[in-house]
């Protein structure tokens, strides 16, 4: 997948139409593609940054049902999202894996609530259950979590949930549509909406912002999957559109792997705000989130507020012998939620329901809105079936429910490498050609110079930005470490993508600015 191959598709099938295109690259876009382009329709999808670059790659890093709205009683979400955690981790188990998380319990009439309402959720995930809930004592608490506070423990609830690397998911469904004859582009910004005599869309007006050049591209449907952004291209199809779209940001610390000492994740089921805080070993550090913090104005950069650092850090300590500081944070993002508008409680953003919603306007122009991660497929199969039902689309059946992300070869000399699938193999290659490329771009970052010259190849990285930030996780793990690389990776990129010293020095220097956002300084 190159974005040159993806720019041909493009042309060639220009003066024609396409059936669907997608505005937006985040996961409700590319699953809405991937859906589409394997029911045989001629797909686009078209992002204005890069895929992912938004909420998309900024989650807690779970496949879950929700304990949460289980205790809220949205019963329908948790059993939609509970069926959809087990189809994802059969259809991507190179970037997915069964969980074990532990809520420790300080009274036994907690321990007796979480064990009703835990059970509860076993039963309701059916026949795609991870592993049944169970009491365990103070000692096997204690075992598990070393880092756990013992003053009052009475021991802790084991239960299962699914764990994914997001970023990484979203690059698999956008090679997945590729590979199906669907066509994907970052940085093409959708400008203008096109209609015909009748008010009707008909296509859009569009910009490759790398290039330039700008297009007009006709469909037969347009879906508005741009998350927070939404309200905007609905704007675009009625200036006068009211909002329908809530922000509330979420953020996450990312810490060293000592803070867990282990591979169970806790669960802390009360917090002051009402949410639920997890602590999760992901390769090998600790993100401990999230937040609620409803949001006026958004931005594609969102920034973590001291008080919801202060918060995340407070309550984390509350539960860990060895509590977290400011200094001891590696990394903080910040994600926004597109949460729908409550106009009887405007400030409330944690009870809404996170189910999805799907909006016809009389244009014909289809917005999904809502929802998470992990209930993305099904999101996409709903969105398509609504575009059949309504006409615009001719009755095709939905094959994405056993339809794997990526194959997997049997056997790879490096584990780590599981995460590029069936291409891993061309990684080792890179390295036998040129020993040199099996160096490490940092001490404190797991990822080769071949890697970076693979995903180049592969992956469509515009800016160091992508590379860094969503191609590997290295500004998630470590801001530092990432910035202190930044120079050696973009040298790798522009000698791999032709650019000159100037683009090199350009790069470093807006991600240095972008790093400042990732520390809590």
């Amino acid at each position: 997948m190159t974005r040159a191959e993806q720019l041909e598709r493009l042309h060639n099938q220009i003066p024609g139409k396409f059936d669907i295109i997608i505005i937006g690259g985040g996961a409700t876009g590319l699953g809405t593609a991937l859906d589409a382009t394997t029911r045989g329709y001629k797909t686009l999808l078209l992002e204005k940054s890069d895929f992912s670059s938004g909420t998309s790659s900024r989650s807690t890093k779970l496949v879950h049902g929700g304990v949460r709205y289980l205790a809220q009683m949205d019963i329908l979400l948790v059993i939609e999202a509970l069926r959809e955690r087990g189809i994802m981790l059969r259809n991507a188990p190179h970037l997915t894996g069964n969980q074990e998380f532990i809520i420790p319990v300080y009274s036994w009439f907690d321990a007796m609530f979480y064990t009703i309402g835990l059970k509860f959720y076993d039963v309701l995930s059916g026949k795609l259950s991870l592993g049944k809930s169970y009491f365990i004592g103070r000692k096997k608490v204690i075992e598990r979590l070393p880092n756990i506070k013992q003053e009052g423990l009475k021991g802790g609830i084991v239960y299962h949930d699914g764990q994914f690397d997001d970023s990484r998911m979203a690059v698999a469904l956008a090679k997945a549509t590729t590979k199906h004859g669907g066509t994907v582009l970052n940085y093409f910004e959708v400008t203008a909406l096109l209609k015909d005599e009748k008010g009707k869309i008909k296509g859009v007006k569009a910009t490759d912002t790398i290039s330039g050049r700008k297009y007009e591209i006709f469909s037969s449907l347009v879906i508005n999957a741009t998350g927070v952004f939404a309200d905007n291209i609905l704007r675009m199809d009625r200036p006068d559109a009211h909002r329908i779209i809530k922000p509330s940001q979420g953020i996450h610390l990312v810490l060293d792997g000592s803070f867990l000492q282990g591979d169970s994740a806790l669960m802390i089921p009360k917090t002051e705000d009402g949410r639920v805080l997890f602590a999760i070993p992901w390769y090998g550090k600790t993100v401990a989130g999230t937040t609620d913090t409803p949001l006026e104005k958004i931005s594609e950069e969102p920034v973590a507020l001291k008080e919801e650092i202060d918060f995340v850090l407070r309550t984390a300590g509350n539960y860990m012998v060895k509590a977290p500081a400011k200094k001891d944070i590696l990394s903080v993002y910040a994600g926004l939620r597109p949460l729908a508008s409550d106009p009887d409680n405007p400030h409330a953003t944690k009870e809404i329901s996170r189910r999805h919603k799907i909006i016809v306007s009389s244009s014909g122009l289809i917005t999904i809105t809502g929802g998470k991660w992990t209930t993305y497929r099904c999101m996409a199969e709903e969105t398509i079936d609504r575009a059949i039902s309504e006409g615009l689309l001719e009755k095709r059946k939905c094959v994405t429910r056993t339809l794997k992300v990526e194959a997997l070869p049997e056997k790879i000399a490096n584990n780590r490498l599981r995460i590029y699938g069936e291409n891993a193999g061309e990684i080792e290659n890179i390295m036998a050609e040129n020993p040199d490329t099996a160096e490490k771009i940092s001490d404190k970052l797991p990822y080769t110079k071949a890697e970076i010259i693979w995903i180049c190849r592969n992956e469509m990285p515009v800016t160091l930005e992508d590379m860094l930030a969503r191609r590997t996780r290295a500004l998630i793990f470590d801001a530092r470490a990432a910035e202190k690389c930044a120079p050696l990776v973009a040298e790798i990129m522009a000698g791999e993508m032709g650019h000159d010293g100037r683009w090199i020095e350009e790069q470093v220097a807006s991600f240095r600015k972008l790093v400042k956002k990732y520390l809590p300084e």
